[in-house]
């Protein structure tokens, strides 16, 4: 059922030329029912074309989610708001947290399977993946992961200094909340970067020459053990 939206698809992105031919349908002459089921079927069809489309998948969800915990959190940082009779607090600040962590790590999915894509030869290599590849490499990623971690640490540890000043004791859940919530969202931002340089240079490694290689020479003794 896939194969021809994937002959569609794959045309598309290598900008090759698609045209209509004309068909006449004629009506089906088998005496069974078709094994096609509408739901099963049809979500099988729309998850292979979600594959080839990472922006709509990944991309553009995550930054709308990034954006929307990014601008709402923001403004509650300071102090609460107030939208008519309702009061947006620290509950809304910990969900804004969360739409930045999720939203981040859909954003770098998408990377990934750019580039897990393009390297099986699902997608043609553009330009803008020849100039990601080139500019962002594996130090990059860990340099500005590690300076969004420290900040992160610093700000726990700023954190940690205020419950000193009360002796340990008992804090303003307003004002600690909106240190800590934004010092635990720069880590887990910090480690998901470094992770992803990580994993993103085991892409970029090679090895089909090398294990051709293997196959070769394990092939070649095989004939001369025969």
């Amino acid at each position: 059922m896939e194969f021809a939206s994937e002959m569609v698809i794959k045309a598309k992105l290598m900008g090759l030329k698609m045209t209509e031919a004309p068909t006449t349908l004629s009506r089906d002459g088998r005496s069974r029912s078709p094994h096609l089921l509408p739901y099963r079927d049809g979500w099988r069809h729309l998850r292979f074309m979600l594959l080839f489309s990472p922006n709509w998948l990944f991309l553009y969800p995550g930054i709308g989610m990034v954006l929307l915990g990014l601008v709402v959190g923001g403004l509650l940082i300071g102090q609460p708001i107030h939208v008519s009779s309702v009061r947006l607090g620290l509950d809304t600040l910990v969900y804004c947290s969360t739409f930045v962590v999720a939203g981040f790590q859909a954003i770098l999915f998408s990377l990934l399977s750019r580039v897990y894509a393009v390297r099986e030869g699902l997608y043609p290599e553009t330009a803008g993946d020849h100039t990601f590849a080139r500019r962002i490499a594996m130090k990059h990623g860990l340099v500005i992961g590690a300076g969004i971690l420290l900040a992160g640490l610093a700000t726990t540890l700023y954190a940690v200094w205020h419950w000193k000043q009360h002796a340990f004791g008992d804090l303003d859940i307003e004002r600690i909340a909106r240190i800590v919530i934004p010092s635990s969202v720069a880590i887990s931002l910090g480690i998901e970067i470094m992770l992803f340089s990580l994993l993103l240079s085991t892409f970029r490694l090679n090895v089909r020459p090398y294990t051709a290689m293997v196959e070769e020479i394990e092939l070649s003794g095989k004939e001369t053990m025969r």
